[in-house]
């Protein structure tokens, strides 16, 4: 979820007003995507950022007029490599930007960002609906379209939208924020978590096939061309054959929403690989191995300078203990660690 909503219901909490300003459409040329916010608070200070230089301080600019207005307005913004110049709300220009006004006496809003943090606290995929006025005013009509719940007033124009982000739901995930029909903003917020497979076995091959299923996005790394291919993992959304596992993290993306599961063909590769995934922030670090193996691998990392902190954060042996001995076994007890960990709190 974008952290600026979570910074809006902190402000909101402590009693400020704010301007929220979001990028609607934007040319190629602009620096950041659609959906992009930043926060202009009272004082004209600023959280998040969109993108920088004269367009925010065109952006606080108009917030200003905001800010003495207490309405919402949608300008447009000129982009070149020297200036950067407003058209106001009128015309065209390569950047859209939404100014809402955002009152922490508003009970509405309050509800609103209240019910975003609970989607986020119960890991619940959602989309916001904006309705965009041709003309300003003083507040905007939002709702939170989840694939079976929607939190707002109901109205009839919405149906076609809804019915199609529905039927749509799993398969936006990766998608953009969009403008539908100049009129409805829509931003998706999905958990985008990511599963990188570092090993391309038989282990590697079914689990795959799981993680799949259970909506992962599946990026499968090996240094065997033979095994790492599309042919052979046709589920997987990326198959990446490196040259050695020494500096696997240079080509890969890993964030605190990765899962990462080492099941390399040898022991000391599964070591190599872990040293780099405890320098990322995955919230999840698998690796095969028995205890042994393990306590090997954990005693070679303290003298490399590893702390005892660093290794509580893997699960090793990997998989929840359910005796598999098969790879297809193997995998539903690592696959089953790995929604143990999505569903649970942090450890």
């Amino acid at each position: 979820m974008n952290d600026v909503l979570l910074s809006v219901k902190r402000i909101l909490d402590d009693n400020e007003c704010l301007v929220l300003a979001t990028i609607l459409e934007k040319s190629a040329a602009a620096p950041r995507s659609e959906g992009t916010k930043m926060i202009i608070k009272q004082d004209l200070t600023i959280e998040g950022s969109i993108g920088g230089g004269l367009i925010e301080a065109m952006i606080i600019k108009s917030a200003a007029k905001v800010f003495k207005e207490k309405k919402f307005r949608v300008e447009n913004f000129l982009l070149s490599s020297k200036e950067v110049v407003s058209l106001g709300t009128a015309g065209g220009g390569n950047l859209k930007i939404l100014l809402e006004y955002v009152n922490y006496r508003d009970r509405i809003f309050e509800d609103f960002y209240g019910e975003l943090i609970s989607y986020r606290e119960k890991k619940t995929d959602f989309v916001i609906i904006t309705k965009i006025p041709e003309a300003g005013g003083e507040s905007l009509e939002k709702w939170i379209c989840t694939e079976t719940a929607l939190f707002g007033s109901e109205s009839e124009e919405l149906l076609s939208l809804i019915k199609d982000i529905r039927e749509n739901f799993s398969t936006m995930k990766y998608r953009e924020a969009y403008l539908q029909d100049e009129t409805y903003f829509v931003e998706l917020f999905f958990t985008n978590e990511n599963v990188l497979i570092i090993g391309a076995g038989h282990i590697g091959k079914v689990l795959a096939d799981f993680c799949k299923i259970l909506g992962f996005y599946v990026v499968v790394v090996d240094d065997r061309e033979e095994f790492a291919n599309i042919q052979r993992f046709k589920t997987a959304d990326e198959v990446i054959v490196i040259d050695s596992f020494e500096r696997v993290i240079d080509q890969v993306k890993i964030d605190q929403h990765s899962f990462v599961v080492i099941v390399t063909r040898g022991h000391v590769y599964d070591k190599d690989v872990l040293a780099q995934m405890l320098s990322t922030d995955a919230q999840y670090i698998g690796m095969i191995g028995s205890r042994s193996k393990r306590n090997q691998a954990y005693q070679s990392l303290l003298e490399e300078g590893f702390t005892y902190k660093d290794l509580e954060r893997v699960y090793s042996p990997i998989g929840l203990p359910i005796h598999g001995e098969t790879p297809e076994e193997l995998a539903v007890s690592i696959a089953a660690e790995m929604i143990q960990v999505r569903r649970a709190p942090k450890r």
